[in-house]
């Protein structure tokens, strides 16, 4: 009766763990954010546990059948399509609920995009905030205006599509000269960190059109 998370390669498959794989094939049943995407992992470890679908348009819905399916005496894994579930992934829901619920939860540790994007970025980690992604309409300006201030180094997630936009808005709040740093296809073939200012940053990627997933460190305010 229990509630494992379960980090997923953000890129090489390479670097799921053998605790990972060994809950995976000994649960139940896995709750996957997109059940095509985690199916190529699982063949690709030989894993036939039963999947369920869990997203951000269903979570809601779903998570009180999760906990009584846990209650029963049935344990749970919880997988996003990469990386730590309800780490800017659907997650934080089920694992409240079973919080609340009195039920163990046991989260592995394992891949997150930030972390290395953050270490390879060569900018301050000793102190640092994550942000996620930014809102895309409302509040978004509130946002770059509150972290215009911000000391410590920041850490944003942003599609290829945004990035540009994403850069030339925080040259504009946070000062073109403000280091920071762009890693994109973490742990994958074309892995990129690319450091530079603000504005050394916006004009490389607007000439160098960026593809797969994207992590943005910035600098914060020197005093």
């Amino acid at each position: 009766m229990k509630l494992y998370v379960v980090p997923t390669p953000v890129g090489n498959l390479e670097d799921m763990t053998f605790r990972a794989i060994r809950i995976l094939q000994s649960v139940d049943l896995i709750l996957a954010e997109d059940t095509r995407t985690s199916g190529f992992l699982l063949k690709h470890f030989e894993i036939k546990t039963p999947m369920q679908s869990h997203h951000k348009f269903n979570e809601h819905k779903t998570v009180e059948h999760i906990v009584q399916r846990i209650k029963s005496g049935q344990t749970v894994a919880l997988i996003s399509d990469a990386g730590t579930p309800a780490i800017s992934d659907p997650g934080f829901l089920v694992v409240r609920q079973c919080v609340e619920n009195g039920i163990d939860v046991e989260c592995l540790p394992g891949a997150t995009a930030f972390v290395p994007a953050l270490v390879a970025s060569g900018l301050p980690n000793d102190r640092f905030c994550f942000e996620g992604f930014l809102p895309q309409k409302k509040g978004r300006q509130t946002k770059f205006t509150e972290l215009a201030t911000e000391k410590r180094t920041m850490i944003f997630y942003e599609s290829p599509f945004r990035l540009v936009k994403t850069l030339t808005q925080l040259s504009e709040y946070f000062g073109s000269e403000r280091k920071a740093s762009v890693s994109r296809e973490i742990s994958k073939m074309f892995e990129e960190t690319k450091r530079g200012t603000l504005q050394e940053l916006t004009q490389y990627f607007t000439e160098h059109n960026p593809k797969g997933e994207i992590v943005v460190i910035v600098a914060g305010l020197e005093e």
